[in-house]
């Protein structure tokens, strides 16, 4: 037990600090006037002889003799100079210690109300309960209000010139004149620093740039613009910079299949005709289905309807720790299994609510000018090509390409329509005229019936095909960048603003819901609707 001297509500007492214990606490509450502080939280008696013989009797053990010794001397002091002599004591006893490391302030001292409430006067400060200690941001100006608030109770501010953090699972040290850039693999840099209001503001104005309260660093999308703006900073204001990437880890465990469990489940009936019901797309349908028919096969020996929502927990844990899925991945895995037992069961929500992992935000994958045209040029089959440069010339999805049929290609007005796609909308978008030869070579040689591309047996050609082949043939371009279908979309976007197209027309062009989604591209140049012009139009074959 810890016995100090303290002013509470203009009293002097004796503040009692020892860990939770019923017994010790039944024996406080026998001595008179004792009381539990919220505020302190801990317990505190009256600073006089009496409390403090009660305390020797019920606590032998404690060391109380120089309280003790002051108690008997009490009498001998009147009441103007008893409470600073107290003051003295205890500032012998445990003297305010106050230390910098990294962007905290850390101060240790003895529980006094009026030292607590200057303390939470400072934008953010806190309480640290585990280490005990009060925590204050180091913000310009606060370490100066500390000093000369303090004065001669405070020891000398001790500065530690690092800190240490704990990212990718590993201690890293990082020294308060250095800047420390992290990239994940998810395509995330996180800045480590100390406090910079400058590099603070820099990052803001980044997109998808966010503050991490807990482990104290900033995010923001892995960019090589980003990195060299960083850096070019560190290295104007004499700081030093590091940077380091998460190396790629083990692959996860695979997914469940028909071929290795007996007895493959297949997502219930209920559930399909549901979706259908409430006219989720096909690719939606697709998807829950074979989210939920790994979530049940990997309860095999369990009825579908007696799962409890601590197994559901656990698969989604199983999820991350050992299928080593993404984010998205998990929060599609959620979805699946709440539509279920909230939709086709009829469940309460809140009984299968299910904390959801945080989405971080990654800027997308663009094509320069030199890229897109090795693409096109390393597409020798002539379906490939055409696929490409419409997903480039139009900035469709990779669903609305294969769900494009002959009937919504507009050659009078130059324009594509596009018939439900995501949120089951309609739109229309340009039609360019260096798709048009292309696009005659393609017809001319596998003669579609009803959808622009189909699969050698007819009907839709698949999505899985398109990416596939795009990866394929983006090595042979020996393009080094991630492509994927999408990756064309995202280039017909960025090429599109850096064109001059105005950004309300790009937005609606590419079905955005909202202009922030298309912000991200890049700035924006406004133009008239008559000078929207297909960035295919601008390559020279």
């Amino acid at each position: 037990m810890n016995i100090y001297p303290i002013t509470h509500h203009g009293e002097e007492r004796l503040c009692l600090e020892f860990p939770y214990d019923q017994k010790l606490i039944h024996k406080v509450r026998q001595i008179q006037d004792a009381s539990w502080s919220r505020s302190l939280k801990a317990w505190h008696i009256p600073h006089d002889a009496n409390s403090i013989k009660q305390l020797s009797v019920l606590f032998p053990d404690t060391e109380i003799a120089s309280a003790n010794s002051k108690a008997d001397k009490e009498p001998e002091l009147n009441e103007v100079t008893a409470p600073a002599a107290r003051q003295a004591s205890q500032q012998v006893k445990r003297p305010i210690k106050v230390e910098v490391a990294g962007r905290k302030i850390l101060i240790t001292m003895p529980k006094n109300q009026d030292d607590i409430k200057f303390i939470l006067q400072l934008r953010y400060s806190k309480w640290n309960s585990i280490h005990r200690i009060w925590e204050v941001p180091d913000y310009p100006g606060n370490i100066d209000l500390i000093k000369d608030y303090f004065k001669e109770r405070m020891d000398d501010v001790v500065y530690h010139e690092s800190f240490d953090i704990n990212i990718s699972n590993e201690s890293r040290t990082v020294s308060r004149n250095e800047v420390f850039v992290f990239k994940t693999r998810m395509g995330r840099l996180r800045v480590v620093f100390g406090f910079d209001n400058e590099l603070r503001k820099l990052i803001k104005t980044f997109p998808f740039s966010s503050w991490d309260n807990k482990n104290k660093w900033w995010t923001i999308p892995y960019s090589e613009i980003y990195l060299t703006k960083i850096q070019k900073f560190a290295t104007e204001k004499g700081l030093q910079f590091r940077y380091e990437e998460e190396p790629v880890g083990e692959p996860g465990v695979k997914r469940i299949t028909p071929f290795d469990i007996a007895n493959y489940r297949t997502c219930p009936e209920t559930m399909v005709l549901k979706l259908k019901e409430l006219r989720y797309s096909e690719s939606t349908l697709k998807t829950y289905k074979n989210l939920f028919e790994e979530f049940i096969n990997y309860y095999a020996m369990y009825e579908i309807n007696s799962i409890t929502e601590q197994q559901i927990i656990a698969f989604l844990r199983f999820l991350v720790m050992e299928r080593k899925v993404s984010g998205s991945y998990q929060n599609q895995a959620i979805n699946a299994i709440k539509f279920y037992y909230e939709k086709v069961l009829g469940g309460q929500r809140k009984f299968y609510f299910i904390d959801r992992p945080k989405k971080e935000r990654s800027l997308p994958t663009v094509l320069n000018t030199e890229e897109t045209l090795a693409l096109f040029d390393a597409a020798k089959n002539i379906k490939h090509k055409c696929a490409f440069m419409l997903a480039y010339s139009t900035g469709l999805r990779v669903g609305e390409v294969i769900n494009l049929k002959l009937s919504h290609i507009d050659r009078e007005r130059m324009q594509i329509r596009v018939v439900s796609g995501k949120g089951k909308k309609d739109r229309v978008t340009t039609l360019a005229r260096n798709f048009l030869e292309t696009l005659d070579q393609y017809l001319e040689e596998y003669h579609p019936k009803e959808y622009l591309f189909e699969g050698e047996k007819g009907g839709q050609y698949t999505a899985s095909s398109l990416q596939t082949v795009i990866k394929e043939i983006s090595a042979k371009a020996k393009i080094t960048k991630k492509v994927t279908m999408h990756t064309l979309r995202h280039t017909f976007g960025t090429h599109s603003l850096e064109g001059g197209t105005d950004l309300r027309y790009i937005q609606d062009m590419m079905g955005h819901e909202t202009s922030k989604t298309t912000e991200i591209y890049t700035h924006i140049t406004t133009k008239g609707f008559d000078q929207i012009k297909s960035p295919l139009d601008n390559l020279d074959f």
